[in-house]
């Protein structure tokens, strides 16, 4: 004899075509999905808290400017601002130059600058420092520059 719960209802007909296993495959997804794209945003930057005490104006990722002091930028390197996604160089004494610090490969953050070179640390993609050219790595295109304006002992970077 069958219970009268056992039989449908005109709701449970509606809610039927979603079992219990689509919807716990579909969390899974998502959570595969969002640890995929949280390994892509690698990169470290031990200048980010420097280059907000060196006074960012505004120190958000969103931010349209980025001011860091002469001081923070060594002669023949650079730092890397990970919230505003800028790396700034100093080729040579007095010359500054600032490039988006997102590769062109997959879109991590660059590492660091060294030797001239700024190198990503994800596949291993090498940009010259002066230029943001591609001088080794997958990557397909340059760092897109930005704007550097000196100011006495500050750099606005836009």
């Amino acid at each position: 004899m069958s219970r009268p719960d056992q039989f449908p209802t005109a709701n449970h007909q509606a809610t039927k075509s979603i079992d219990r296993r689509t919807v716990i495959r579909s969390v899974g997804v998502g959570v595969v999905g969002a640890a995929a794209l949280a390994a892509c945003g690698g990169g470290s930057d031990s200048a980010t808290s420097a280059g907000n005490a060196a006074g960012s104006a505004a120190g958000s990722a969103g931010s349209a400017k980025e001011v860091i002091k002469v001081a923070d930028i060594p002669v023949g390197g650079g730092r890397v601002f990970d919230a505003t996604k800028v790396v700034v160089t100093q080729p040579k004494a007095g010359e500054f130059k600032a490039f988006s610090a997102i590769c062109t490969h997959k879109g991590c953050t660059v590492a660091g600058v060294a030797n001239g070179t700024i190198s990503c640390p994800c596949h291993g993609s090498t940009y010259d420092a002066a230029t943001g050219q591609v001088t080794g790595g997958p990557a397909p295109a340059p760092l897109p520059p930005k704007t550097v304006t000196v100011s006495g002992g500050s750099l606005t970077i836009s």
